[in-house]
């Protein structure tokens, strides 16, 4: 990929260009800040002075109420996706207790339908993960060149609530009683939802964030008569911290309250549920309609992307492929499509060059953006193991008359709870003393932690191994009758991977989130937001090749294996961003280019 490794050249490069754009923006009529300033968001606002933003103290802005009403509706479709996936593992492992039409294992069974096994359960779940992060990129183009962002929700939220109804039909008694029959109804159910999943998470995040306008510096003073800096950039931050808090109260209410569903009435409730707590989607969206801030379709602003790059890649073809990468990743890479430099070249400027030069800044910005993200697969890894393994590795351990599925609770737990103390006290006082806690430093972090997290995981497992009346066959131990014999281990010691797991979603996953809304083109917000969640795909697809790991007598293997592969991927991860991350100020502060397709200009003229 184009002009991803930074060097000190580059960093120059990047800094001469927000100068250069800077300017250019404050003499267009079409400048993004001319156009905020007249809608008055600005009105009556001090802007600090060069001295000032390298000696204030900065702080992030209120959230827009609306930016609340969509984490809302993010809760309630996480409620839904969440409260059911969390019984999958079961419906699809075990086998129906004795007696049972509906799979409730009651106060002392093991809650069961299928009966395929572990591996077997594992790999659907893991294809459900990856088909549920392929389709955002579907949902960004529609989004993106045709619908815009909200009636793609709207159209997401109708598909996904067609494969909610569906799967409450492969659980109802009469059709879980029949495996074959049940398993296929259960698939086409996956297959719908999580392509409505798909195009609902590709766009929503961006119009969460897109709720907060503001993207300039500003001066306020604080009740102490403080002075500081309102930074923009802090603010969307805060806006995903408290999103995916909004995300793990939806998670955390559904998972709980649904384990117990299966346990003591069936399936078909805890698949009902989620169901109907999900009409709560539509109902937010239609009654906030003329609320929302909302960004129109640009066009295919990909074709533009595509034909920019090719402008830039002539000449530095190769048949040495070693030239090439190293033509492709120079810093100088994007002046070529640049159409002043076009035209002082004296070079007839193509028809489709219908963008600025600040778009291609804001582009290569975007590229650095995916370039980070290519790393989030072996991150995701970790994070997988929570949705299947550590659920069966739960129910390999005495779980004093509690389902099995409800220890993964901890993590959004966690996560409401540390999620306020980072915004409020750890990341101010970062801040307070001076330590600039940037982006990608969370990101390795979050790595480490994730490494952590799952050494913790491989030692719990050793020691059901160790304990279990079956040794290394703990998972599948049971007496003549089916009764699950479990290591007398108290399942309350995985606590500390979920911990770790949450830390380490503070740290990588809202950081993703973070990075690829604000590092993206405007036109393009849904599109790099797609490849962020692509990673999790990609994930799930390359933890096929683990699933193999993924029974007797392996699973500590399959613990450490995660653990090695996050803990060395944060160390090769670090050194190969830490020249992007020495630009964070500089790629922040890249202005809002403009790209010009039909459909943009379809929008401009309804204007």
């Amino acid at each position: 990929m184009a002009g991803l490794q930074p060097t000190d050249v580059d960093l120059a490069v990047a800094q001469s260009e927000v100068l250069k754009h800077v300017d250019d923006k404050a003499r267009s009529e079409h400048s993004f800040s001319v156009e905020e300033a007249d809608d008055g968001i600005y009105d009556g606002l001090e802007f600090p002075t060069e001295e000032e933003k390298l000696t204030l103290r900065r702080v992030s802005d209120a959230i827009p109420w609306n930016g609340y009403l969509i984490a809302a509706v993010e809760a309630a479709e996480r409620f839904s996706f969440y409260g059911s996936s969390i019984v999958f593992t079961n419906f699809l492992q075990h086998t129906l207790p004795p007696g049972s039409h509906t799979g409730a294992g009651g106060p002392n069974g093991q809650s069961g339908a299928l009966g395929k096994g572990q591996q077997t359960s594992t790999g659907i779940g893991t294809f459900y993960q990856f088909w549920c992060y392929v389709t955002p990129l579907i949902g960004a183009y529609i989004a993106d060149a045709h619908w815009g962002r909200y009636k793609t929700i709207c159209v997401a939220v109708l598909v996904a609530l067609v494969g909610h109804i569906i799967l409450i039909v492969s659980a109802v008694p009469g059709v879980i009683e029949k495996p074959n029959t049940s398993l296929g109804v259960f698939m086409l159910a996956q297959v719908i939802m999580g392509f409505g999943t798909g195009l609902f998470k590709a766009n929503i995040s961006p119009l969460v964030a897109e709720q907060y306008r503001r993207t300039k510096l500003f001066i306020r003073t604080t009740r102490s008569g403080e002075r500081v800096i309102v930074d923009p950039t802090l603010t969307i931050a805060r806006v995903y911290m408290y999103f995916y808090l909004f995300i793990n109260v939806g998670a955390l209410v559904g998972q709980i309250t649904m384990v117990y569903a299966e346990k003591y009435v069936g399936f078909w409730l805890s698949y009902t549920l989620p169901t109907i707590v999900f009409l709560f989607c539509p109902l937010v969206l239609f009654f906030g309609r003329n609320r929302y801030v909302r960004s129109p379709p640009t066009g295919s602003v990909l074709a533009l992307f595509l034909n920019a790059f090719g402008y830039a890649a002539r000449g530095r073809w190769s048949l040495n492929p070693v030239k090439t990468i190293r033509n492709l990743n120079a810093p100088d890479f994007w002046e070529a499509a640049k159409p002043t430099n076009v035209v002082a070249a004296g070079k007839p400027k193509p028809r489709w060059m219908t963008y600025d030069d600040t778009w291609v800044a804001e582009v290569r910005r975007g590229i650095k953006a995916c370039w980070v993200f290519l790393y989030f697969p072996l991150w995701w890894l970790t994070y997988n193991q929570m949705t299947n393994n550590l659920t069966s590795q739960a129910g390999s351990m005495n779980t004093h008359g509690l389902p099995n599925d409800i220890l993964s609770n901890l993590d959004p737990l966690a996560l409401i709870i540390l999620i306020p103390i980072c915004d409020k006290i750890i990341y101010p006082a970062f801040n307070r003393w001076g330590w600039n806690f940037t982006p990608l430093k969370k990101v390795f972090a979050g790595f480490l932690t994730g490494a952590a997290a799952m050494a913790w995981a491989a030692a719990v497992q050793h020691y059901i191994y160790k304990t279990s009346p079956c040794g290394y066959n703990a998972t599948t131990c049971a007496d003549d009758d089916g009764n699950v014999i479990p290591s007398p281990l108290n399942v309350w010691i995985q606590t500390g991977s979920y911990i770790l797991i949450a830390i380490s979603e503070i740290f990588a996953s809202i950081t993703g989130l973070e990075y690829a809304f604000t590092k993206a083109p405007k036109n393009m917000r849904s599109l790099v937001m797609s490849v962020f969640l692509f990673q999790s795909g990609l994930a799930s697809a390359l933890g096929e090749a683990f699933v193999s790991l993924s029974t007797d007598p392996l699973l500590v293997w399959n613990y450490g294996s995660m653990g090695v592969i996050s803990f060395v991927s944060g160390i090769v991860f670090w050194i190969h961003v830490r020249g992007i991350d020495k630009m964070e100020a500089q790629l922040n502060a890249i202005p809002e280019g403009h790209a010009n397709t039909e459909a943009a200009e379809r929008e401009e003229e309804k204007v």
